[in-house]
């Protein structure tokens, strides 16, 4: 709380400076940052689990043991998967220079046939120094087991102290019964986004690299991987997971295998994501999307590629954090964000 006796103008100043430093301290301390943030919204995931783990009379260190367990062999199953693929692709490359070079030039001759210079068509790309560029930049094998390794214990204890969060919460000064009750309701909300996303999110990925392997397209299995993770990213997320498979059904097929992969893609977008949509939109759960593609950029420039996945759920996170501060309650307001929390406000 600031000093009352403050003009408005002099409490905005100290406000913004301070999220200023507190957002320049998260950027230094990114790598940080980005395990905790993880780990905390897996655990936000593991947590529905483990309550009916508890009400079954099981223990909380099984419950924590089992699900952590359960977590890194489906992160080890789409780690191997995803090398698998890999590995495929690369073995194959030469092969996907070739029928890129053939797809350049057949559509180079096409152009001459209409009187049109072959300059219109850009030269053929070396996939090979494309791949090695990618790879320059991406994290090595050691460095993201190691990344991994630290997200999967900050997890374990995370869910130990689960439990006990909510009995601490109401020993700190000014946290009532009342306020207990809407930061539950508010967290079971994020909960609910988070789970149903990951859901989605599978479903998704499964549906789309099984789609793909039976059209034959290439490392079909990473590209539903991609998917699976790369749709946490709103908008933008499906789109970018969608054109390295568009892609190479247009190297195997031409544009008939392209057509047919947007095709899938459209479907799905209409079968799969839809429905989730309208879930939460039936719970007064909707972000205006300029907001959304502002955390996106926020969350990405701030923590990378992670922070681009979780921007919402992080978001989400703040919001709550800006329902519970006098000081800041407008800013909600301001974003258009206080109906959902309005239900709180009126039921607690």
């Amino acid at each position: 709380m600031l000093p009352e006796e403050w003009s408005s103008g002099s409490r905005a100043l100290v406000l913004a400076g301070f999220f200023f430093l507190v957002i320049i301290g998260l950027k230094f301390c990114a790598y940080v940052v980005t395990i905790i943030v993880i780990s905390l919204i897996l655990t936000l995931i593991a947590c529905p689990a483990m309550d009916r783990m508890r009400k079954r009379g099981i223990p909380d260190i099984v419950s924590v043991t089992i699900l952590t367990l359960v977590a890194i062999a489906a992160v080890l199953a789409l780690i191997g998967i995803s090398l698998y693929s890999f590995g495929v692709l690369m073995h194959d490359l030469p092969l996907y220079q070739a029928e890129l070079n053939q797809r350049l030039a057949h559509i180079s001759g096409i152009l001459a046939g209409h009187g049109l210079p072959g300059g219109f068509v850009p030269a053929s790309p070396d996939l090979g120094s494309l791949v090695g560029l990618i790879l320059s930049s991406a994290m090595n094998l050691s460095d993201l087991l190691l990344y991994l390794f630290f997200i999967a214990v900050t997890t374990f204890f995370m869910l130990l102290e689960a439990p006990h969060l909510a009995e601490r919460l109401t020993r700190l000064p000014g946290i009532n019964r009342e306020k207990m009750v809407r930061l539950s309701r508010m967290s079971g909300y994020m909960i609910d986004f988070v789970v149903v996303r990951t859901e989605t999110n599978l479903v998704h990925g499964v549906l789309f690299g099984g789609s793909l392997f039976a059209m034959g397209v290439h490392a079909a299995m990473l590209w539903g991987v991609l998917t699976f993770v790369l749709a946490y990213i709103p908008f933008i997320g499906l789109i970018i997971a969608a054109i390295p498979a568009i892609f190479f059904a247009w190297l195997q097929f031409g544009l008939w295998g392209a057509a047919a992969v947007i095709a899938i893609v459209c479907i799905l977008n209409l079968v799969v994501e839809n429905p989730v949509f309208s879930y939460f939109a039936a719970r007064k759960f909707e972000i205006p999307a300029l907001l959304v593609i502002l955390s996106v950029i926020f969350w990405g420039w701030l923590l990378g590629i992670a922070g681009m996945v979780f921007a919402v759920p992080l978001t989400l996170m703040v919001l709550i954090a800006i329902q519970f501060s006098e000081d800041l309650a407008w800013v909600n307001v301001l974003l258009g964000v206080d109906r959902i929390f309005g239900e709180d406000t009126g039921d607690a």
